[in-house]
């Protein structure tokens, strides 16, 4: 990744998947919703409000940045930080209740290879691997 400390979490204009500027695909990104209905209501509003609509997409397709190619590393990055934008409370419980699980097995872990069991089973092990002679 090549953004700063942020960049997942800022709205930005995409116009790979946009049809004019990319504005309703990047709201849509941003917001995780279906670019379809992004684009039905921005029509719609266009219709009922046509100056100050066109008044608010051009100024964002002026002042919105593009969307940086290499935002993501992979699927799973980019998929993280949608669920993080559209829900960080909790995005942040299942992160903590994953480190929570990491944390108990790391536990286990450093209680058996300090334990005595462990330095018994490794002796074990050695025998069978290199018989009396």
């Amino acid at each position: 990744m090549s953004c700063d400390a942020g960049c997942h979490n800022k709205l930005y204009r995409d116009p790979d998947n946009g049809k004019v500027a990319g504005v309703c695909a990047g709201v849509a990104d941003y917001f995780s919703w279906d670019i379809d209905v992004v684009r039905f209501a921005t029509i719609v509003a266009a219709i009922l409000f046509s100056v100050t609509t066109l008044a608010i997409y051009v100024a964002a397709a002026f002042f919105l940045p593009k969307k940086p190619k290499d935002l993501y590393d992979d699927r799973m990055e980019e998929q993280y930080w949608r669920k993080y934008r559209k829900s960080p409370k909790d995005t942040l419980a299942d992160t903590r209740y994953r480190f929570r699980k990491l944390e108990r097995k790391l536990s286990r872990l450093e209680a058996y290879v300090t334990s005595d069991r462990y330095q018994l089973d490794r002796e074990l092990q050695d025998l069978d691997h290199h018989p009396a002679r």
